[in-house]
């Protein structure tokens, strides 16, 4: 039975608030500056200086700007770090407004043919209202990125550089959404009127070419063949001619895309540890490679990242990056603030509680860059950003081992750092979950 709020009620919370000593003192504190301010423990800052007894050189941080893109940025830093080393090329970027160019339009693809795959539910269906909620997005997992570079490739960002768009994405995310909810419309009304599959996508046909020139002139158009120029860190010149994007990933990074796989921990009832799932209506290219997670402990999580970091490679990472936070001094650390001794309220979540309950998913892509190890086991961790130079230490971030365990949900690592049961589980095929379930979340 329902009850509503007396006024009886009322005056015994402001009864025990006025019988607490420190209530005036706490009030004053978080009127004037804040709650994380008034809760902030500066001792927590003493156990996240950024020294680490594995430090791998990966030059200088990027700045995605106002854009959603650190997935992106996180991916392609990745191959970055081993193209730099290879080629010495400290101060090179891979050109994220390419890959931000396909991405968008295959998104767009990817949102008709869901559109058409539900068409016959009504709009008041979760499925639909889900879909029309965003219909595209600068979000996106790992696999994502994978399935554009091996459709597209890749180019140097001196070859197709920034524009004001792929930088500050609101205006150009606004305009293509409001496109693609209209021809939702009508996508829905030629299912419903029985036109053939040739006639519908024949006018989805008409619908991408409108979405590929709008891309071009927020974007600029794609580029197909470059000419690269460069001069190294030892300031030698270098020109490679002719190049295609395909042609460009394969000499200059080389990587067997395959081999990288996504390991989540995801400590929830509907998700036993070994084993792989992928989640309904989440991708961009159709007919490239779907997103799919092996889930793990904690402790496995760990030592796969440890194990990839010890061969001298980075880890791509998907996190909760606003929780327990200071973004300017770059610390993730769980007693970084301390609300629940602020307000005098239990505050505490399991990891798996805040998954099922909407308090926490994944929000943002970064790559790890170092670990000490002290006895073996992790105590911080070193983290690469894509928010510039400004904040941290010099973009940099220190990740505290316990914020690891409660807000960290996914690494990419290679294959080959698999234990055999690990590899003989994530070749299974994968449960198939919900649109909305938090695995799904797009960093």
């Amino acid at each position: 039975m329902s009850k509503a709020i007396s006024m009886d009620q009322i005056a015994n919370f402001q009864a025990d608030l006025d019988q607490r000593p420190e209530a005036k003192v706490i009030e004053r504190s978080v009127t004037k500056n804040g709650i994380l301010a008034s809760s902030q423990d500066i001792q927590a800052m003493s156990q996240t200086t950024p020294v680490f007894s594995i430090d791998l050189d990966t030059g200088e941080v990027a700045n995605q700007k106002q854009s959603g893109r650190c997935w992106m940025f996180a991916a392609l830093n990745t191959m970055r770090h081993s193209l730099a080393e290879k080629f010495n090329l400290k101060h090179f970027e891979l050109s994220q407004n390419y890959t931000f160019f396909w991405d968008k339009f295959e998104k767009a693809n990817y949102f008709y043919e869901n559109v058409l795959a539900t068409a016959d539910q009504p709009t008041s269906s979760r499925k639909v209202a889900w879909l029309m909620t965003t219909p595209q997005q600068d979000g996106g997992q790992w696999d994502m990125l994978v399935a554009l570079i091996q459709k597209y490739g890749i180019v140097p960002k001196s070859v197709m550089p920034e524009t004001y768009n792929s930088s500050k994405s609101a205006e150009i995310n606004s305009t293509l959404n409001l496109k693609l909810r209209k021809d939702a419309v009508e996508l829905r009304k030629l299912v419903a009127a029985g036109t053939s599959d040739d006639a519908i996508q024949e006018r989805k046909e008409k619908m991408l070419n409108e979405v590929y020139r709008m891309l071009a002139y927020a974007f600029g158009e794609p580029v197909s063949h470059f000419d690269w120029e460069y001069r190294d860190d030892k300031k030698q010149y270098h020109i490679d001619q002719n190049l295609t994007p395909q042609s460009f990933f394969e000499k200059y990074v080389g990587w067997n895309l395959d081999d990288y796989v996504s390991i989540i921990n995801a400590p929830t009832d509907d998700k036993p540890y070994n084993h792989t799932y992928t989640i309904e209506m989440l991708g961009n290219v159709l007919g490239g490679r779907e997103v799919k997670h092996l889930n793990v402990s904690m402790a496995d999580f760990k030592q796969l990242a440890i194990k990839q970091l010890q061969a001298g490679q980075s880890v791509w990472f998907g996190c909760d990056v606003g929780k327990s936070s200071d973004r300017q001094k770059g610390v993730m650390a769980t007693d970084v603030y301390n609300k629940d001794e602020l307000f005098d309220v239990d505050l505490a979540m399991s990891k798996a509680e805040r998954l099922d309950y909407g308090e926490s998913l994944m929000t943002h892509a970064m790559v790890i860059t170092g670990v000490d190890l002290v006895d073996g086991q992790p105590t911080k961790w070193k983290v690469e950003n894509s928010w510039g130079d400004k904040v941290g230490s010099k973009g940099f971030f220190v990740m505290s081992d316990a914020w690891m365990d409660e807000y960290c949900y996914q690494v990419v690592v290679n294959k080959e750092f698999l234990p055999d049961n690990l590899k003989q589980a994530q070749a299974e095929e994968p449960t198939v979950l919900a649109p909305w379930d938090p695995m799904g979340a797009l960093a």
